[in-house]
């Protein structure tokens, strides 16, 4: 009896490893998910397009030292360095944050000023961490790596047009529903 409730066991044990790894290959490869946006000085108002990497593990908006520099954007020095700290706790050796940088970022019709914190980031030039991630708290296709801003704040500078035009929509809805309740 036990014999045969362990062979069971392991049969459905190898059927599931099978269907697990049949799923595993019809996935679409996607390790990260990536934004095209435009970043604006706020002193000249020129402007330059950068792939964004949105990152849930990271802590905050950061901008790689030697893309600030080589695009000339204008540092801020930090009254207090932020010691930079590696997943695994250890302290990064490419240095603490000693600048921030401040500039207005455009994605799909949304206009916004944000500080990134300035880092050594290797090969990403810009990381969207956690606090915009919750902000706008944006919906993401991951098969398809596509990000929409369609739950933002309501300090986004989303175009007004745009706005406008939700609104007008959301009360045409609550004045349908209101006609259908009575």
């Amino acid at each position: 009896m036990l014999r045969k409730k362990v062979k069971e066991l392991k049969e459905q044990r190898d059927k599931a490893k099978g269907e697990e790894r049949v799923v595993r290959h019809t996935m679409q490869s996607l390790r990260a998910v990536w934004m095209k946006i435009g970043l604006e000085k706020v002193d000249t108002h020129k402007g330059i397009m950068v792939n964004a990497l949105l990152d849930s593990g990271a802590t905050g908006l950061f901008m790689d030292k030697r893309f600030v520099e080589k695009n000339g954007f204008r540092m801020e020095r930090l009254k207090r360095p932020v010691k930079v700290t590696n997943v695994d706790g250890t302290h990064n050796n490419r240095g603490d944050i000693m600048h921030e940088v401040e500039c207005n970022v455009y994605y799909k019709g949304h206009k916004e000023r944000m500080r990134f914190d300035v880092c050594n980031l290797g090969r990403t030039e810009v990381i969207l961490g956690m606090p915009w991630l919750v902000a706008h708290n944006p919906e993401i296709d991951w098969e398809k790596g596509e990000v929409k801003l369609t739950r933002c704040p309501p300090w986004c500078g989303k175009s007004s047009e745009e706005s406008r035009k939700e609104r007008c929509k959301e009360r045409i809805r609550g004045l349908e529903e209101e006609k259908a309740i009575s």
